[in-house]
């Protein structure tokens, strides 16, 4: 299965919201499919790799210039390795303001495009994030219905139960090999390890030097492995510091930069009926869980079943689909929480 054959759910949104904003922005991981998905939204437009030295070359010897020639019909691709494209196109948007649909960037790194974004390009901009597949975009069936209750008054009655669209054996195979287009679609179990080896070392000898260049990579890396192996449970940072034998501060940091870049989801504690029993440390996951086994070792259905993990990685797993089925929608301001006293009681995901 070719990557470009593959209908994402977040397809039809994103069309509408570049009919809706001059510029649409899609962030998400590394080698999630931004590109692609970009590209299959609008033909014969300019493309541009940021990360390509020729493409940067272009842009930034003479930005102005460039956008005089380019005032449409552009993507840029990693735009946050020139933060000062946002302020250029805030200048030609705002040259003509009632011109829709102009720019489309993509992003890896949320912290350093969001704050970008917001001091330059509100109200002028749509953002969208594009997780790793969804069950449903790899097998390529329909979006459930269950998301269709989002988009009115909820009422558990509306609910219909029916025949599931994927069988067991299906599922469990997204669990195990997780979503990333390109070792899943390949189906080499021996590209699919060489291809998670690269990118781990890749996200952090590159990614994350170039973006934080005064980082430990070897403790990060230490923290990446340690921070797998906490993957669905509430997490400690006093404890964590402790195993990594660096500061409460440094781990902080490192769940802020592992967020940040899309690879960890961190789940606050629901406190909206301040009980004090309620425990109120986040509970976090690495959100895919391909790379999750990988980082832990897992390589297949039997050994992730005989390992201590399994029950966290299944429940990261549920939660991390239902929230890319969220994003696909239209649904606005939702938030995803868990909800545990000290005696026990919890609920694994909230939605508000």
């Amino acid at each position: 299965m070719e990557m470009t054959g593959v209908k994402r759910n977040l397809e039809h949104k994103a069309q509408k919201t570049l009919d809706m904003f001059p510029v649409l922005a899609i962030l998400g991981a590394r080698q999630v499919g931004k590109t692609t998905l970009a590209k299959s939204l609008v033909k014969g437009w300019k493309y541009v790799d940021l990360e390509d030295p020729d493409d940067y070359d272009r842009v930034t010897r003479n930005p102005k210039f460039f956008f005089q020639q380019y005032p449409h019909s552009v993507i840029i691709d990693e735009a946050q390795r020139y933060p000062e494209v946002f302020s250029l196109l805030r200048g030609v948007i705002d040259a003509n303001r009632l011109e829709k649909g102009r720019f489309i960037i993509t992003g890896s790194s949320s912290p350093e495009l969001l704050s970008q974004i917001s001091e330059t390009l509100a109200g002028r901009i749509g953002l969208l994030e594009l997780g790793t597949l969804k069950a449903n975009e790899y097998y390529q069936k329909p979006l459930s219905p269950f998301y269709d209750l989002f988009s009115e008054e909820l009422n558990s009655k509306k609910i219909v139960s029916g025949p599931a669209p994927l069988s067991m054996e299906q599922m469990q195979l997204q669990w195990v090999r997780g979503g990333y287009p390109e070792p899943l679609l390949t189906d080499d179990d021996l590209f699919y390890s060489q291809w998670m080896e690269n990118y781990r070392d890749t996200y952090i000898n590159q990614d994350i030097g170039r973006l934080f260049p005064r980082l430990n990579k070897i403790a990060y890396r230490r923290f990446l492995t340690v921070l797998s192996k906490l993957s669905g449970t509430i997490i400690n940072k006093r404890d964590m510091a402790r195993a990594l034998e660096v500061s409460e501060g440094t781990v902080k940091e490192y769940l802020s930069i592992v967020e940040g870049t899309f690879l960890w989801r961190s789940l606050p504690s629901f406190e909206k009926n301040v009980i004090k029993s309620v425990i109120k440390m986040p509970k976090g996951y690495i959100r895919d869980t391909g790379l999750l086994h990988f980082l832990l070792k897992i390589n297949s259905l039997e050994s992730l079943f005989e390992d201590p993990s399994v029950g966290h990685s299944f429940e990261s797993f549920v939660i991390e689909e239902i929230a890319k089925g969220l994003e696909s929608t239209f649904v606005t301001n939702w938030s995803l929480y868990y909800y545990r006293t000290r005696n026990g009681a919890e609920i694994d995901l909230i939605l508000d």
